[in-house]
Parts: C-alpha cells; sequence; structure tokens
C-alpha cells in the first residue's frame, strides 16, 4: 500500500478514536478458561534501566516492575482512587491526616509478612533526599509516618497535599518494599507483586516468575520474559514468526495490516503517550521566549504526525488527558507560519545561518528519528543550521535527562493522566523531570497554589492557568497524543486485562497461554 494511500484509509478511524480503544481479535474464544503455566515471551519495544522503583523515570523500565511491585493504593478504569495493599484508608476531614489499614498476610517476594513498618520505610526512603526518587515531592508536606500498630499506618501533613492520594497510585511512590531492601532494589527489584524478579540481561531481556504467594492470588503464567527488542520491523517479525507471544507498539505503518491479519491479535487505545519538543532554557538563544516561539511556527503538527507517525495519534496543544477536568479545552496547536519565524529570529538578532543547533533524539524511539529528519528542512527554510545527533536510550538518558547537555530535543511521556504528578513534576523549577531547566516564578507560584486547594472545580480552574501559561511562554511544543497498540499470537488469553488503565503499564496477573 502506498503511504498516501494508507494515510486516506486511517484518516477516519483516527479521529473516532476512543480512550480505551478496541480489541481486533483474531481467533478470540471468550468462553475459554484460562489455563495454568507456560512462559510468555514479550516483545518489549523499549530497553529498561535502573530497576529501582522509587529511583527510575522511565516507562520502559515502570512497565516490567508494575508486576514486581504493589502499591499501597492503586486506581480503577474510571482512574479513580481505590484500595490495593491497604484494604481500606481515610482522610480526616482537615486534609492533615492519613490513615491506612492493611491488608492481613501480604507477603513479599523475600518470604517477609508486610507490616507497617515496611510502608513506613518505603514512605520515608522515597522522601529522602539521598534516594533520589523521582517522586519525591510528593511526601513534601509529611510531617510525621506514625505505626501505632502491625496494620496501621497513620501520614500526617504538615499542609494540605490535595493529590496525595493519587500521587501514591501511581508509578512507585506508592509502592511498597521490605524494610532495607533498598540498596539492593536496583539490581534485583523485591516488592509483593504477582512476579518476582529473576534476572536481567542488560539490553537484552528481563526474566520475571509467579509468586504463588501473591495476595490477589497467582498469576496463570509461570514465566514472563520481556525481551528487549526496539527496532519495530524486528519486533513485528518475531510476532509474525511466533518467535514472541506478544508485542507492544505495533510498528505505526503496519497496524492496518496486523489488524487485517486473521492469525494475530491487535489491540488498540487512545492514549498511550503524548509528545513534545524540548529546549533547553539555559542555552542562549532559547532564553528568548522570540525564538522560542519561532521555532514552534516552524513546525506544521499536521505534516509531521502523519509523516512521522502515520497519522497514528492525534493533535494536542496540552498534555493533560483527553477525559481529564482540567484539560484547557480552548488551546490549539499554533499553525506553521515561516516567515513569522523568520522575523522573530531576526528581531531576536538570529538572521539566515545566524543560528546552530543540535538536536538530540534516541533511536529508543525511531519516530522521533524521523519527526526531527522532517523539522530539519522546515529549520533550514528559516535560515536555522540544525544537526542530528543520534543517541541510543542509555545515551540520551545520560546527557540529556541527568546531565541536561543538550539544546533541542524531543521525548514522549506516559502515564501522566493526575495533573500534580504531570504539571509539577514536568514544569516545576524543582520538578524531578524538568531537565530542560525551565524557572517561571508564575508556574511554581500557581503549581504550589493547586497542590493546598482541595475544591476540585477550583484545582482544575488553576490547573488551566497553568496549561495556558505553558503555551504562552512556549516552554516546550506539545504535539500530539499517540495511539498505543500491543499484538498478541492466538495462544495468548486475557490480552483484554493487560493494559493498565493510565493507558502505559502493562500488568501479566490475568494474562494465560492457551497452549
Amino acid at each position: 500500500m502506498k503511504r498516501r494511500d494508507f494515510l486516506k484509509s486511517t484518516a477516519a478511524v483516527i479521529g473516532g478514536a476512543g480512550f480505551l480503544g478496541t480489541l481486533h481479535p483474531a481467533t478470540l474464544t471468550a468462553q475459554d478458561a484460562p489455563k495454568r503455566g507456560g512462559t510468555l515471551i514479550w516483545g518489549h519495544s523499549e530497553t529498561t534501566q535502573n530497576l529501582d522503583i522509587h529511583q527510575t523515570g522511565t516507562a520502559s523500565t515502570l512497565r516490567v516492575l508494575q508486576n514486581v511491585h504493589a502499591p499501597i493504593v492503586t486506581v480503577d478504569q474510571n482512574l479513580k482512587v481505590i484500595p490495593n495493599l491497604a484494604e481500606k484508608y481515610e482522610q480526616s476531614d482537615d486534609g492533615l491526616t492519613y490513615t491506612f489499614r492493611l491488608r492481613p498476610g501480604v507477603k513479599f517476594h523475600n518470604g517477609k509478612t508486610m507490616t507497617s513498618a515496611d510502608v513506613k520505610y518505603s514512605f520515608e526512603r522515597c522522601k529522602n533526599p539521598a534516594t533520589g526518587a523521582v517522586n519525591f515531592e510528593v511526601f513534601n508536606n509529611v510531617a510525621a509516618i506514625e505505626t501505632p500498630d502491625d496494620l496501621t499506618v497513620v501520614v500526617k501533613m504538615s499542609k494540605v497535599n490535595a493529590p496525595f492520594l493519587s500521587r501514591l497510585a501511581e508509578n512507585g511512590a506508592g509502592a511498597i518494599m521490605p524494610e532495607g531492601s533498598g540498596e539492593a532494589q536496583a539490581n534485583t527489584p523485591i516488592g509483593a507483586g504477582p512476579f518476582k524478579f529473576v534476572r536481567r540481561e542488560f539490553g537484552h531481556e528481563v526474566e520475571l516468575q509467579r509468586f504463588d504467594d501473591y495476595w490477589d492470588g497467582p498469576a496463570y503464567l509461570e514465566r514472563v520474559i520481556a525481551r528487549e527488542v526496539t527496532e519495530p520491523t524486528v519486533r513485528l517479525t518475531g510476532l509474525r514468526t511466533g518467535e514472541l507471544h506478544m508485542i507492544n507498539d505495533i510498528p505505526a505503518d503496519r497496524i492496518e495490516e496486523i489488524k487485517s491479519n486473521s492469525k494475530l491479535q491487535v489491540r488498540t487505545w487512545f492514549p498511550l503517550n503524548w509528545d513534545f519538543v524540548n529546549f533547553n532554557h539555559e542555552f542562549e538563544p532559547f532564553k528568548d521566549k522570540r525564538v522560542r516561539l519561532a521555532f514552534d511556527l516552524l513546525i506544521d503538527k499536521e505534516q509531521l504526525l502523519q509523516g512521522a507517525l502515520w497519522g497514528q495519534g492525534k493533535l494536542t496543544a496540552t498534555p493533560s488527558y483527553p477525559t481529564s477536568t482540567s484539560r484547557n479545552a480552548a488551546l490549539s496547536n499554533r499553525p506553521q507560519d515561516i516567515q513569522k519565524a523568520k522575523a522573530l529570529l531576526a528581531e531576536a538578532g538570529y538572521g539566515p545561518g545566524k543560528l546552530k543547533v543540535v538536536f538530540k533524539t534516541t533511536t529508543n524511539y525511531p519516530y522521533h528519528i524521523e519527526a526531527a529528519q522532517i523539522m530539519v528542512e522546515w529549520f533550514r527554510e528559516a535560515g536555522v543550521q540544525m544537526t542530528i545527533e543520534q543517541l541510543t536510550w542509555s545515551d540520551w538518558l545520560s546527557q540529556v535527562w541527568t546531565n541536561k547537555d543538550f539544546q533541542v530535543s524531543m521525548m514522549n511521556f506516559f502515564t501522566l493522566w493526575e495533573p500534580d504528578f504531570l504539571y509539577y513534576s514536568e514544569w516545576h523549577s524543582t520538578g524531578a523531570f524538568n531537565y530542560r531547566k525551565i524557572k517561571d516564578p508564575v508556574l511554581d507560584e500557581l503549581l504550589e497554589k493547586a497542590r493546598v486547594t482541595t475544591d476540585p472545580a477550583a484545582r482544575d480552574d488553576i490547573y488551566k492557568q497553568v496549561q495556558q501559561r505553558i503555551f504562552d511562554e512556549v516552554h516546550d511544543v506539545i504535539l500530539w497524543f499517540r495511539n498505543g497498540s500491543i499484538g498478541a499470537q492466538p495462544s495468548v488469553g486475557g490480552i483484554d486485562t493487560i493494559v493498565h488503565p493510565n493507558g502505559s503499564n502493562l500488568n501479566f496477573h490475568k494474562v494465560w497461554l492457551r497452549a
């Protein structure tokens, strides 16, 4: 199929995409009784990094660790906070005290029974700056953690932190690990989840084994092997030949083809993640808002979506979840205007040939490479000399994320449905994910105000102001939401249970193999 014909054929599908997406069965028989045993080989689209769930900031690693750890609270399909390792919880009327009643008899993978001491240890470890936890700010307002008995934890706040419970439900802050196990977590994670860690061959695969003492009942699968296959075509070939039972991230240009294949299952949903172009705010040209705005105006977002992502997504000017009540729906992407961009660059002192930038992107996301290659031509039209530096995932994390050594980059974020997690982590001057060195006192004030605002409608309004500020100041260029996809062999049962409500994490607790 020619590319232009493919794009025409998929346009209607993308336009009508829903949050939960659809399951396209090949030989599914919903009446099949789950079977116990077997090893599922998962073609993981990304490489895992640090295995310490407190320290890791990559969705690729969290997809594995969500099967190893269990949080104190979680969310249902509507992203409402519900009990998990805590069988119930209460919040005081003044919002300053949280009491968790733990499930009795919960076992860790090392055989230890979970108590309130483990919860206190986990929370205090995440709060401790020496840990380097990405979710440290969740516990900023925690004044004391009390353990009146083995099954009761009382968290006392110095001031209100409205999103505290929802932050515990998402990506590691609420994960409970055995007391004293912190030093081992980076290489040998120990949790209370449905699978226990066996081994990791860095850059190749991770092996998990069923934990028979899991509090919510043992998994069906005996083992899961996450085989890291970052090259999309190789990943798809592995699925089609039967080498892999399942893959995530079906190549965007092959999704319609795979959907029509009666020998495979396909699960699609919207959205998986959102993508944006990043500026290093301490790189001299990008200290000037006019330059950032010019770069925004140089990008034809729709053409970029079609060219790099084959239309498998939808444009957005804000990263807030499509269904979020805090989403600023009034924002829309700026249209391309190369002449206006050239004028702004000239006004800022960067006439034709005066501005040279390096665009660092990672081979972990091949479509980012394609997007950068498309953008080079537009920037050239405006007299900007841009070169592309392709980095491995590890090198991108080291150079861009950790050392903040870059000028322009592109990244995507997953699972940030909770607005405090999304905006405080990304855009607050002290946020754990603020690798762009953004320092905006107006944003800081708004984000801190949101944390102590308990009225949901008022809090939503603050986040809408935050989105407007990010857009007006062009702190980053938000591009699109990307669709999610899973392909699987007919032998894989329970495929519709894999995707977490946040759209990113994958859980294999209820998955089985028919043969």
